[in-house]
């Protein structure tokens, strides 16, 4: 695991898919300023952030959390949060089918 964020390594795989850091951003959910954070290892990514990277950049979530840094979460170590996300998802859309919206 790396001890600080891998700059090198993710402009690296931004430049073998073409793909700037203002599009990761975007991807990820992410302020450029954070962005930004991130690349100077002074902002921690999310778990979240770690899926959208490595969607984005078509390599592993483990990856990326080893390139980002010591204490980057791996996506799917807290499986309580995301079964918490798809019953919220699948309540609002119960609710939506309620209420008659299309």
């Amino acid at each position: 695991m790396a001890l600080f964020f891998d700059a090198e390594w993710f402009d690296a795989r931004l430049a073998e898919r073409g793909i700037s850091r203002t599009v990761l951003a975007a991807a990820a959910g992410m302020a450029e300023a954070d962005l930004i954070l991130a690349f100077k290892d002074q902002r921690e990514l999310s778990a979240a952030e770690v899926q959208a990277f490595a969607d984005v950049l078509g390599v592993p979530a483990a990856e990326v959390a080893n390139r980002a840094g010591v204490s980057t979460p791996v996506p799917g170590g807290d499986r309580i949060s995301e079964l918490e996300r798809r019953v919220a998802a699948l309540e609002a859309e119960v609710a939506r089918l309620k209420r008659g919206d299309r």
